[in-house]
């Protein structure tokens, strides 16, 4: 399931695309075709990510999309005057005067008003990659649980945006445990936890791909910092992962390996509906 990294980039891939201009909409497949017909001709005001949720903003009417685990949303320049014919199942088609735009297989996509917005919003918890997270609010809802934490940072009610690959990665940089319960979690682990997550979500956003492994998140760091990853970034349509980076994790997808801080054994366990990847060697921080 796409992370919230992806679809704060996909909103602002659309925002770059058509902010400002207003849009053809349809529904190749059919499935969205009444609601494609009410946006078709609105202008696009505003693109924004919630945690896993995208809201785009056109006139008095927003559309939701939630990808869920096979969702693909694409924005491409326009090779000619017009997209060329889609290609499978297109649930909703956008184009705009230079670029156009093939949403597949969500989860969710459907037309909310500002109300339903509110609701939606309200339900999640603080997302590490907003202006203005408040993880305050998590921390809240982390002591008040006897769930592990390893659960809780999938909780989209307690921290909006992170799935398996960062709970796994980011547990396993800070040496924490990932099966301390929610009450027993100290206030400095979850400080911890918190700021890994508000560094390493925008590395995903600005590459396109998940960076945890420790020379590679200071590599990006660099060439963020040089405005060098401008660049990547505008090439991504978000049709596959970014490749600036080899695809490597501490324990993720690790099973059986040895653990890159202290040489024990990676395991992993089924929990809270997701394959958790950890070492219990050396993940003992509660």
């Amino acid at each position: 399931m796409p992370e919230g990294h992806t679809i704060h980039a996909l909103a602002e891939r659309l925002e770059r695309a058509f902010r400002g201009q207003r849009l053809q909409a349809s529904s190749p497949q059919g499935r969205f075709a009444a609601d494609a017909a009410l946006i078709d001709g609105l202008v696009l005001e505003r693109a924004q990510a919630w945690g896993k949720h995208l809201f785009v903003s056109m006139q008095d009417v927003t559309l939701h999309v939630h990808l869920g685990l096979i969702g693909m949303f694409h924005v491409k320049p326009l090779p000619d005057a017009t997209p060329p014919a889609p290609n499978g199942a297109v649930r909703l088609r956008l184009v705009g005067p230079g670029h156009w735009a093939d949403l597949r297989g969500p989860m969710i996509c459907t037309l909310v008003d500002r109300a339903r917005q509110r609701e939606i919003i309200a339900t999640l918890g603080p997302d590490p990659l907003r202006r203005r997270p408040h993880p305050e609010i998590g921390l809240e809802r982390v002591r008040r649980s006897r769930r592990t934490i390893a659960e809780l940072l999938l909780e989209q009610s307690v921290v909006a945006g992170v799935g398996n690959v960062y709970r796994c990665e980011v547990l396993h940089r800070l040496a924490v445990d990932p099966f301390t319960r929610g009450a027993d979690l100290s206030e400095q682990a979850w400080d911890e936890v918190w700021d890994d997550l508000v560094l390493l979500m925008p590395l995903g956003r600005v590459f396109g791909q998940i960076i945890t492994v420790p020379e590679q998140v200071e590599q990006a760091l660099r060439l963020r910092r040089s405005g060098r990853a401008r660049e990547i970034t505008r090439q991504q349509t978000g049709e596959r992962l970014g490749t600036t980076f080899e695809r490597r994790f501490q324990v993720y997808k690790r099973t059986g390996g040895a653990c890159p801080r202290c040489s024990g054994t990676v395991r992993q366990r089924d929990l809270g509906g997701r394959r958790l990847y950890w070492c219990p060697t050396c993940q003992v921080r509660s």
